[in-house]
């Protein structure tokens, strides 16, 4: 009697997300930043609801609470309060809402503006090309808290106003990016094909060469939520951010410089914060960078 041969069916391969999934899990650096990143994005969401008090609500009497952790704290307020009574916990809470919401900003400006220089400098080439590139190098030659206390300085310390001012500092790099990444693809066989099939400028640019540029831009949209949320603290650390009484970690620190010697918990409080978010961000980034390129995965 013949034996029978059971062929096992063949493995399909393994989708493009649970293919991203498993090289951006063999980075432990990058998925604990994007479960803090998580974390606190949720924080921001939901401090509404959070939050155990109005951000700016002053408790008369409760002025420079201690922490939990120290003597003489009030249960009523679990990380204190700051010089003015309003309690710390709920003003870091509101705070990230406001970090994020300029880091995303700053981002999802500078890429959309920055993706279509970098494709009209790459296409059209020549003089459009040199103007466009020789401003982006007029702006990244001037240091970056320089030019936004510059811009600042012209049209007036607000909110919208650090938006504004950190989207032109950080718009060249992603100008430059997309315009190098264009100018790669521009030059491929599929890019030739679509030419003469009769594509259209537009959609050639768009549909054909930018999907094939996303990878190195995700990974600077991320590095570049980090730095905004840098900068805007930096602006508002000076002064020249967001105004008080709004709970932005930066203007936080600002309001109580005065009190780093005698109270440090209400100045290390925001400025952690800014510490954990930039480098969980980061960590995500370098896990984006790592899973997005093939020749940085791991055999």
């Amino acid at each position: 009697m013949a034996s029978e041969t059971l062929i096992a069916p063949a493995r399909k391969p393994p989708g493009a997300l649970r293919a991203f999934w498993s090289a951006f899990s063999e980075n432990r650096g990058a998925v604990i930043g994007l479960t803090v990143v998580c974390f606190v994005v949720l924080l921001a969401l939901f401090a509404p609801l959070l939050a155990p008090y109005n951000p700016v609500e002053q408790f008369k009497g409760a002025t420079k609470l201690p922490p939990f952790w120290s003597e003489g704290h009030d249960p009523r307020f679990w990380l204190g309060t700051d010089a003015v009574g309003r309690d710390m916990l709920s003003r870091l809470m509101f705070g990230a809402r406001i970090s994020l919401f300029i880091g995303l900003s700053v981002m999802m400006v500078s890429m959309a503006v920055g993706v279509a220089l970098g494709l009209a400098a790459a296409w059209f080439g020549g003089l459009v090309d040199v103007v466009i590139i020789r401003i982006m190098d007029l702006i990244m030659a001037i240091p970056s808290l320089v030019l936004a206390i510059l811009i600042i300085a012209i049209i007036g310390p607000s909110l919208t106003n650090t938006i504004i001012a950190v989207t032109i500092v950080y718009l060249p790099r992603y100008v430059r990016l997309v315009r190098a990444s264009a100018l790669a693809e521009l030059t491929k066989d599929y890019v030739t094909a679509a030419k003469v099939a009769g594509v259209r400028p537009f959609r050639l640019m768009t549909a054909t060469v930018l999907p094939n540029c996303l990878a190195p831009l995700i990974v600077q949209a991320a590095l570049g939520v980090s730095d905004a949320i840098l900068e805007a603290a930096g602006l508002g650390f000076l002064g020249l951010g967001a105004q008080p009484p709004t709970p932005e970690w930066g203007a936080m620190l600002a309001d109580t410089r005065d009190l780093m010697l005698s109270h440090p918990w209400v100045m290390a409080l925001p400025g952690l914060c800014i510490l954990i978010t930039v480098m969980a961000i980061n960590l995500m980034g370098d896990g984006l960078r790592d899973a997005l390129d093939p020749r940085l995965r791991k055999s």
